[in-house]
């Protein structure tokens, strides 16, 4: 079989950033890459799920929200996918870092925190969210397009 993409870019190089991962048709996948690979601090079942709530809730509220495709977590739990159909990469990243600040200050209730919105509604925790979404930012914060492709 044809191998894919994202198993041809070398994971020993990469690094805590935003990445377009791949451009097809006029959409976009970035890799937020919120830990490096292959290292023992992998983010937890909690902190993916916890985050992907409040970070697919906050970009589905955006000013950018009709070009948002999917929000996902990495099964090797060092990121999450975000695919936009959009690709002013400078916007989307903004968008991110926007995102992932309001999120490291959200003191407000977990959407879909509740057996009938949720598969697995115990293992929510916003402060594992918030605290995840502020390392991510603090990594991100002064990232540029340029920093956007794999090394």
């Amino acid at each position: 079989m044809k191998k894919i993409a994202s198993f041809t870019v070398d994971h020993r190089t990469i690094t805590e950033g935003m990445y377009i991962s791949r451009i097809d048709g006029d959409v976009v996948t970035y890799d937020l890459r919120m830990r490096k690979p292959n290292q023992d601090d992998l983010l937890t079942h909690s902190q993916m799920h916890s985050l992907e709530h409040l970070f697919a809730t906050f970009v589905r509220n955006s000013p950018l929200q009709d070009k948002v495709i999917y929000v996902g977590p990495m099964g090797c739990q060092t990121g999450f996918y975000l695919l936009m159909r959009h690709d002013n990469h400078a916007e989307n990243l903004e968008l991110v870092k926007e995102v992932m600040l309001a999120i490291s200050q959200y003191d407000g209730e977990m959407p879909g925190n509740s057996e009938i919105e949720c598969g697995n509604y115990r293992s929510l925790d916003v402060s594992e969210a918030r605290k995840t979404a502020k390392r991510y930012y603090e990594d991100i914060k002064e990232k540029t397009t340029e920093d956007m492709r794999y090394n």
